[in-house]
């Protein structure tokens, strides 16, 4: 008998309730980030039920490297429009995306109960774990995105560039993703790129994703100005989220600077808080873009609770709802220019300095406390990096840890 896997079933497209559970499997038990994701749709979609073959799979994951947003949720939501048009999109995100962001509401809601019964020690260690899990996503970043005298020059000037800008709101990430994708565009097109084998099972008509993109780029101008006209904070919750989610390039960790800048920034949460909560989002299966849901109920800028979390939810990823249907169509073309592929290496590299500036300041400034926090940091990685343990067993593991400790001490 062959190990082969089964033969992409293309002509036999689904429906939506099939897309919703198999990715709310996948929202229940793929641990790991966002990379992992990755190795679990391709296992679950590719081999396992064989809904599209090895070069769609990989053609559609070029797409979700290519835009802005999650990249493991929009590979999911191509895959599920793949499969069974929009509602099979709309089933695929919805599948992937409620465990944990559910739980991340749930969290905002439990968070100062815990911290009355356990004190603050367990925060502390969810800093920790978190410090930790951005330096392991820095040093992979940097080995696939900022290799090389270029892109490692652009990596190191946009890093500075923003320390140097620390309180700018979120202008000096947005220019440096704009710097990143000019110099790109002029030094880095020699990207390679591997053309498609497979053919889809939907089409989406140009009147389609024409629309989708003018939805989104009016969005993007327009809520910060209806936010401000109406003076309501919802709509100013929902444009903070919506122009994060439109402007991440790089994966969930990158994440955490736009929204430090936009929601800590603001005064909207405390940074300990904050921290606390992307820590602990590191322990929950499916994306790290559930974040969205604890910050957007813990916040006090709006109404928070379950329907803060809900508006910061929709909003940080309805971006790419809209981009997957807009650039899908355009894909193959897009994808042949030199140019484009030039500047989105550019963007990669200017996103791990980025990130490297977000764990310094304030990843570390305001975790480590104490000289002792350094070795708590370090153990925290070398349990990650070394010992490979999944990150929700030390996020855990550490949260326990201290918040014992403290108590013991107190």
């Amino acid at each position: 008998m062959s190990d082969a896997p089964p033969a992409a079933d293309a002509a036999h497209p689904g429906n939506a309730r099939e897309v919703f559970w198999a990715f709310l499997r996948q929202g229940l038990t793929a641990f790991g980030g966002p990379v992992a994701h990755l190795g679990y749709f391709r296992r679950e979609f590719v081999e396992k039920r064989a809904w599209l073959s090895e070069a769609a799979f990989a053609d559609l994951l070029g797409l979700s490297q290519f835009l802005p947003g999650p990249a493991s949720s929009q590979l999911g939501m191509a895959i599920g429009l793949r499969r069974a048009g929009y509602g099979g999109m709309i089933a695929a995100w919805l599948g992937f995306t409620l465990p944990a962001a559910a739980a991340m509401i749930l969290l905002a809601y439990l968070a100062p109960r815990i911290s009355d019964v356990y004190g603050e020690g367990w925060l502390h260690g969810l800093k920790i774990a978190a410090a930790a899990v951005v330096i392991q996503a820095l040093v992979a970043m940097a080995r696939s995105l900022a290799a090389g005298p270029i892109r490692a020059g652009m990596a190191i000037g946009a890093g500075v560039g923003v320390l140097i800008a620390h309180g700018a709101a979120s202008a000096p990430q947005v220019l440096a993703i704009a710097a990143g994708a000019l110099f790109g565009w002029l030094w880095l097109r020699d990207e390679p790129w591997t053309a498609p084998e497979d053919a889809v099972t939907q089409r989406i008509p140009a009147s389609v994703s024409s629309a989708a993109l003018v939805v989104f780029a009016l969005l993007l101008a327009a809520l910060p100005f209806a936010a401000a006209l109406f003076q309501d904070p919802t709509l100013g919750l929902a444009s903070v989220f919506y122009r994060t989610g439109a402007l991440v390039f790089g994966g969930g960790h990158v994440v955490l600077p736009l929204l430090d800048r936009e929601i800590v920034g603001r005064g909207w949460l405390d940074r300990d808080t904050f921290l606390a909560g992307y820590g602990a989002v590191q322990a929950l299966p499916g994306p790290l873009f559930s974040f969205a849901g604890f910050v957007g109920a813990a916040q006090t800028y709006a109404r928070g609770g379950w329907f803060g979390g809900l508006v910061a939810v929709v909003a940080i990823y309805l971006p790419s709802l809209l981009l997957v249907l807009g650039v899908l169509p355009f894909w193959d073309r897009l994808k042949t220019y030199a140019a484009a592929r030039g500047a989105m290496a550019g963007v990669g590299a200017v996103v791990v300095g980025l990130l490297a500036a977000v764990l310094w300041q304030p990843v570390l400034t305001t975790t480590v406390e104490r000289p002792s926090d350094w070795a708590l940091v370090v153990a925290a990685w070398v349990f990650l990096a070394v010992a490979r343990l999944p990150p929700w067993l030390v996020v855990i593991g550490f949260a326990l840890a201290t918040g014992l400790f403290t108590r013991i001490t107190i």
